[in-house]
């Protein structure tokens, strides 16, 4: 079993579960980077979590994805908007307490 100290930080959150509201200026989408898929079109994105939420309160923010060829070159994604847990935001001391219990990880 991996210790919880070990995991990501983010995938401790994740794991718990929850709700995060986000908040999206979509003026801020390229829209070249708009793609068509068999039901609707899509858009490449990421949310960026923090560790602790900043001066408004947000717990992460929301960025355009590109490609790994851009990334190389050092462009990055148009920052697109911010999230907020709704209700208790997950921590890794509840995920820590979750495994205590015995159980598997489940991957």
């Amino acid at each position: 079993m991996i210790e919880p100290k070990k995991q990501p930080k983010i995938k401790q959150q994740m794991s718990k579960g929850g709700i995060l509201r986000l908040s999206l200026d979509v003026s801020k989408i390229d829209k070249s980077k708009l793609y068509k898929g068999k039901k609707g079109v899509y858009l490449n994105a990421a949310v960026l979590l923090k560790d602790e939420p900043d001066q408004y309160g947000n717990d992460g923010m929301i960025v355009q994805d590109v490609s790994q060829e851009e990334r190389k070159q050092g462009i990055k994604g148009a920052i697109l908007g911010n999230g907020k847990w709704a209700g208790q935001r997950p921590t890794g001391e509840q995920v820590a307490a979750d495994l205590d219990d015995g159980d598997e990880i489940p991957f």
